[in-house]
């Protein structure tokens, strides 16, 4: 058997499965298969047992909606022989096979490989995640590392599972990183988005994951920053009414949740700070600075802008005459598209390795890769 196992959940969403079965079948004969975990759809899903291209589909139909956890059945179910489970959402799917290759030189220590997620029908990246968290719409994850951790908890049902698994990923010893051979485009259907749920969860979910990971000395103003910026964000969405639930239940439940502190060497990985203060420090051996900007500020701002001050340089806002102009998120896909757009500006700083190299090739190579020397180790930096 082959080297990737596809794990897609779905609930009541047939045209999207027609279409992801399409995407995937269109592309080149590889040795891989696909499972589809059915999460209690009204209709059962309907697939093939073999898509255009040979490859073999399984559906799991689940008797109750697991949401993200049911990605643990699917990944159960995949041949012993599958090395890596690509994780997809319905309406996401890779667009060539380049990501292969690229999984097969992996490290050993690297558990889970980010793919470089685009939205085709909005023109930019997908938002979410951090320099070592994952999008669960597009990354692949060594089988036995996400078995080992118990994949994702289902109490979160969907938002920030991902940040719960990289988390438990990260404290066994592993890395996750990112590969621009790994490309998905994700459709992002929005229909029968409820926007209470999504900030119920979203306020609950991010909280558990500070209770259970955030060094003592961090967990209150982690937690202060996730009432407030979600907050913001029900008030944009007039979804109040559910981050006010979700509020409620974070505050009832906090207390079961298991504590695991992380030390602070991998609590910077997690949270993006040292892949922030070690493209800045690289950024000051090149070319010294002594005030910088934030532009396009995003996730974890705040973040960047403490390792703009732990570079040595004292954080202004005044875009025009800084000597530095950084980019203000962890976000992996935003910051990539800021570094592309703002690639003319030769002040330009994008507080992860990654992302600084769009910013100075400004383009894919050919072969789909990064003309630039291969991304830094940060567990061993």
């Amino acid at each position: 058997m082959g080297l990737i196992g596809y794990v897609v959940p779905t609930r009541n969403r047939p045209e999207r499965i027609h279409a992801l079965l399409a995407a995937l079948g269109s592309l080149p004969a590889h040795d891989a298969e696909l499972v589809i975990a059915d999460n209690a759809s009204a209709e059962p899903v309907r697939a093939p047992r073999e898509l255009a291209n040979g490859l073999p589909v399984t559906v799991l139909r689940l008797a109750r909606n697991r949401a993200a956890a049911a990605r643990n059945d699917a990944v159960q179910a995949l041949d012993d022989s599958r090395d890596w489970a690509v994780m997809l959402d319905d309406d996401s799917a890779p667009t060539d096979l380049g990501f292969i290759q690229a999984l097969r030189h992996q490290p050993g220590d690297v558990a889970a490989v980010m793919a470089d997620i685009h939205l085709p029908r909005a023109g930019e990246r997908e938002h979410g995640g951090l320099p070592e968290v994952f999008i669960g719409c597009g990354v692949a994850i060594r089988r036995e590392a996400f078995l080992a951790t118990g994949g994702y908890d289902p109490a979160f049902g969907y938002y920030a599972e991902e940040y719960d698994l990289a988390a438990k990923l990260i404290l066994a010893g592993a890395r996750v990183t990112f590969d621009p051979a790994f490309r998905v485009d994700h459709q992002k259907a929005t229909e029968g988005r409820d926007t209470d749920l999504i900030l119920h969860r979203l306020v609950r979910n991010n909280g558990w994951v500070m209770q259970r990971y955030a060094p003592d000395h961090e967990r209150a103003a982690e937690m202060h920053e996730i009432r407030t910026r979600y907050k913001r964000i029900a008030e944009k969405e007039w979804a109040l009414p559910g981050y006010t639930r979700g509020l409620r239940e974070l505050k009832r439940t906090t207390i079961l949740q298991p504590r695991t502190p992380m030390p602070q060497h991998l609590w910077e990985r997690f949270t993006g700070f040292a892949a922030a203060h070690a493209a800045l420090c690289a950024a000051q051996d090149r070319a010294p600075f002594r005030t910088a900007a934030l532009v396009r500020p995003g996730k974890n701002a705040r973040i960047v802008a403490r390792a703009i001050e732990a570079s040595g340089a004292a954080v202004v806002n005044d875009p025009e005459n800084a000597e530095a102009l950084v980019i203000g998120t962890l976000s992996p896909g935003p910051m990539i598209d800021a570094a592309l757009e703002f690639s003319a500006d030769l002040r330009l700083i994008a507080p992860w390795s990654v992302a600084q190299r769009y910013a100075e090739t400004g383009a894919f190579e050919p072969d789909g890769t990064i003309p630039l020397a291969q991304e830094p180790n940060p567990a061993t930096a």
